[in-house]
């Protein structure tokens, strides 16, 4: 892999979740204690200087840990706050403009909803795919249909970069998610938004870990 990231436990912040800018950060920084092992800062809604502020304020917190901070479809906030990638979807700029912005030692992930769609990913510009969502997720209003276990197996097996599975994970799936061959998890409502961030953390590297 020519960018190796941990993909473990990768955490997707969500604004709503994380009651705004200061609980992501928060957020953020409990769960890298923890065990979190990649944090991704996703807020469609948010224009770029209001997520460079935020980036700026998750670089400083998750440094300590050195959990790499990936950006959702902006390149030129991942720019200003030198994050260490940028993730993008079917839809958003092509990994090929990407790599070009941001250069060789970035980090790029690309999303992967469906078995058609694998054909998209070049292993020469991409280091990891998203894949999902697995289960039926209510984090991300525009989301594919669930796929599920099985047909995230044909899609991690038919791919040649790292996957992380994502969409309605939690404890009780990540097991499965483990049989079904991908190197993480990714996690929104898992941990954003809950009472206990340092524990469901915890529980979620635990699960991820075992394999019945």
């Amino acid at each position: 892999m020519r960018h190796p990231i941990d993909l473990t436990l990768y955490l997707v912040l969500d604004p709503t979740l994380c009651a705004g800018e200061n609980g992501m950060v928060q957020t953020a920084q409990i769960a890298a204690q923890s065990g979190a092992t990649c944090v991704q800062l996703r807020a469609p809604n948010w224009c770029t200087d209001k997520l460079i502020s935020c980036g700026n304020k998750l670089k400083r917190v998750l440094a300590p840990y050195g959990v790499p901070l990936i950006v959702n479809n902006d390149v030129k906030a991942a720019q200003m706050i030198q994050a260490d990638g940028l993730h993008i979807g079917q839809s958003d700029m092509p990994a090929a403009q990407a790599r070009e912005q941001l250069g060789p030692d970035a980090i790029i992930g690309l999303s992967i909803t469906r078995r058609d769609e694998i054909g998209t990913l070049d292993p020469k510009l991409v280091d990891y795919a998203g894949v999902g969502p697995v289960y039926t997720t209510c984090t991300k209003k525009d989301a594919a249909p669930a796929m599920g276990p099985q047909e995230l197996r044909y899609i991690t097996e038919h791919l040649s970069v790292p996957v992380v599975a994502i969409g309605g994970i939690g404890v009780a799936q990540a097991p499965v998610m483990r049989q079904a061959g991908v190197q993480g998890i990714a996690v929104v409502s898992a941990i954003c938004g809950q009472r206990d961030i340092a524990l469901s953390t915890r529980m979620l590297r635990c699960a991820f870990s075992q394999v019945s």
